[in-house]
């Protein structure tokens, strides 16, 4: 999962005409199993071989699965919450119902997109046109970042991780276009192929943008040459994992001396923000970048920064950019051949922009009060099920295990929705979405500006509530479940407590176990990145976490392409505790009663762990597993089933898993931590 942030909308809309489409049996559909495979050999495939032959991978989809599955009914929700606000033009002006209303409107409003044509933009190119010397470069950087335009690095404010409540600045790498430096690092026949595609989609988009066919292509190769250099001084993944590393407070001085050739104090000037200090999350990125603004030719940043601001509104400008900015990231990288229906493409644009506002209908339709209770329910069961775990560690000393029980009574929940809903204080116009897109933009960098020096918000959402997600904040030591995420096959009312244990059991157990990962085990109960272990604890869980390494490296999803075991280990630990936790809770549930009568031919144990495997279900298509392997912190699908339960003894003795099969891993290798 995701790890990592008013008045109420009453539209009278008659929603409960229509509501989200229940499956076809509750729990566990025994046409999704494919029998013919033993559940020993590979229970990936018997839990869901069924449904991976009913189902296809629709064209407009890079990847399909229960997360798609339940996003498209919740899609469908805010698509008639959508339509109908729109058709009525006479809401109060500034109202959320005309924000989200008029948003919609003039998203769907091609016409208008196409007449207008590049007028939108060309302010914004004039404005990076006027850059005619090196210093001003960060006036100008300053000017596009605050507008919520690409460019070289990033900055913003969140919780200081070393003083949880307080808030820092941070500096953070950037300034590229592909999904990950090894793109322009590797000299792989894929990574050649996507470079040259990459160089000539950026010289089509110049060229939709007014430059002459041969001037973009020299533009094309100046922008892929910057970017380059840029990749050479990033941080890998892995290294970004380490909150450790990437934690290093300076003050505002010392970054002046640390990465010169840049004018750092009037960045910040420019951009209005007065700060002591800030986080330099990868200092040799800016000491690299200074040398970059130094040295690089103004006209090269001019060209540099015209694509990316081209590049960042494609989708708002007229459809040419918008089908040249899918052919390159659809179909190159993901290998998807048709793009989303525009009506898709805009409702996604108004949960981004207007998350809140719509989320206040969404709940309402979508999540019912007794439902929040069963949830909070199962999660105090699994905060009981841990912490008896921690307990009962023979890996872990008293110390240690004190401090982690002291972290796991201080977690905050969040279910469903915000207790705080948010305002929307921006204009939002029929006929303007390029403009509606760009001032939230602005906007929630301005939201996000005016933190510093302000008491920490406690009641912020990073998700919006019909976000199929969950997530763990480590500084805010807190779970987080969205309304989205809780609907069948995650969370199913009518189904049996084993299956709802596996499935949304094993989702709250994955986040709970996320306070206790390679990362998050770093933020002690405070949510302060602080050392509570004792080095003979810490120690002996690093042997452990380095089994679930080894583990995942060795899992190979497309020839030549393995898992990154480093890259996934965090949420690898929290699949593996996850599940445990979730089955220990199941059990305590019983309380002490016997396991109830077997459904369908599964016992409870069976359905448990077959409701834990259908959330992972998937198609994907081979060109955006490749990306993912390289950028998703999350293994494929069927390692994050087959993976964890092959460690599990509660698996084997549910199936009867005998030594030998590929479901019973030798117990001199399984990751014994939870």
């Amino acid at each position: 999962m995701a790890s990592p942030f008013r008045a109420s909308l009453c539209l009278c809309l008659g929603l409960a005409s229509f509501a989200l489409v229940a499956q076809s049996k509750p729990g566990v559909d025994p046409a999704n199993l494919d029998t013919t495979v033993k559940p020993c050999d590979d229970f990936y495939t018997f839990a869901n071989g069924g449904w991976l032959k009913s189902h296809s991978l629709p064209a407009d989809k890079a990847r399909f699965g229960a997360f798609e599955e339940v996003s498209e009914r919740n899609r469908a929700i805010l698509k008639r919450i959508l339509e109908e606000t729109s058709a009525k033009t006479t809401w109060a002006k500034g109202s959320l119902q005309q924000k989200v209303g008029d948003f919609y409107a003039s998203g769907m409003d091609e016409a208008a997109i196409e007449k207008r044509g590049l007028a939108p933009l060309k302010p914004i190119l004039a404005t990076i046109d006027t850059l005619k010397d090196g210093k001003h470069l960060p006036a100008l950087l300053a000017r596009l970042h605050t507008q919520g335009l690409p460019g070289g690095f990033g900055f913003f404010v969140r919780q200081d991780a070393k003083q949880s409540t307080q808030y820092l600045g941070y500096l953070s790498q950037g300034g590229t276009g592909l999904p990950d430096r090894d793109y322009y690092l590797k000299d792989d026949a894929r990574s050649r192929e996507i470079r040259a595609k990459y160089e000539a989609h950026v010289a089509k988009m110049l060229e939709l943008a007014g430059d002459a066919p041969d001037l973009a292509r020299v533009r094309a190769k100046v922008v892929l040459d910057l970017e380059t250099r840029m990749a050479q001084a990033q941080w890998s993944r892995v290294e970004m994992r380490n909150p450790q590393k990437t934690y290093n407070k300076r003050t505002l001085d010392q970054v002046v001396s640390e990465a010169p050739g840049f004018d750092w104090k009037g960045y910040f000037q420019a951009r209005g923000v007065k700060l002591a200090d800030l986080n330099l999350t990868q200092p040799s990125f800016f000491q690299a970048f200074g040398k970059l603004a130094a040295e690089v030719p103004v006209p090269q940043w001019r060209t540099y920064l015209r694509w990316h601001a081209i590049s960042a509104t494609a989708n708002l400008l007229p459809r040419a950019f918008g089908e040249e900015a899918f052919a390159f990231q659809g179909k190159v990288l993901s290998g998807t051949p048709e793009r989303e229906p525009r009506a898709k493409r805009i409702e996604a644009a108004a949960d981004n922009t207007l998350g809140e506002a719509l989320g206040q209908l969404y709940v309402k339709v979508a999540f019912p009060p007794e439902s929040k209770q069963r949830v909070l329910t199962m999660v105090e069961n699994l905060r009981v099920a841990l912490r008896e775990r921690i307990t009962n560690l023979d890996w872990m000393g008293p110390e240690t295990k004190q401090q982690a029980i002291k972290k796991l009574n201080a977690f905050g929940v969040k279910i469903g929705y915000p207790d705080k809903w948010k305002t929307y204080a921006f204009d939002i116009k029929r006929d303007d979405y390029f403009g509606n897109v760009r001032r939230a933009s602005a906007h929630r960098i301005q939201e996000n500006l005016a933190k510093l020096g302000k008491a920490i918000d406690r009641t912020e959402w990073g998700m919006t509530p019909p976000t199929v997600n969950a997530y763990y904040s480590p500084t805010m030591n807190e779970i987080v479940f969205p309304a989205g995420i809780l609907q069948p096959p995650f969370f199913d009312a009518s189904a049996d407590d084993a299956v709802n244990y596996g499935s949304l059991g094993f989702v709250i157990g994955h986040e709970m176990t996320h306070g206790f990962d390679d990362s998050g085990s770093q933020f002690d109960a405070e949510g302060n990145l602080k050392n509570w272990w004792t080095d003979a604890d810490k120690q002996a869980y690093q042997s452990r976490t380095d089994l679930v390494v080894k583990q995942y490296d060795a899992y190979e999803p497309l020839k030549g392409e393995h898992v990154n075991g480093k890259l996934t280990l965090g949420e690898n630990i929290a699949d593996i505790g996850g599940l445990k936790i979730a089955f220990a809770a199941y059990q305590n549930s019983l309380k002490g009663q016997a396991v109830p009568a077997p459904i369908d031919g599964f016992t409870g144990p069976q359905r448990f762990f077959l409701g834990a495997a259908t959330v992972w279900r998937n198609h994907i298509r081979e060109a955006a597993l490749s990306v993912r392997l390289k950028t998703d912190p999350h293994s494929p699908g069927k390692s994050r089933v087959n993976g964890p339960l092959s460690n599990l003894p509660e698996f084997f003795d549910a199936f009867g898993c005998a030594d030998g099969q590929a479901m019973k891993r030798d117990a001199k290798v399984r990751p014994a931590i939870w």
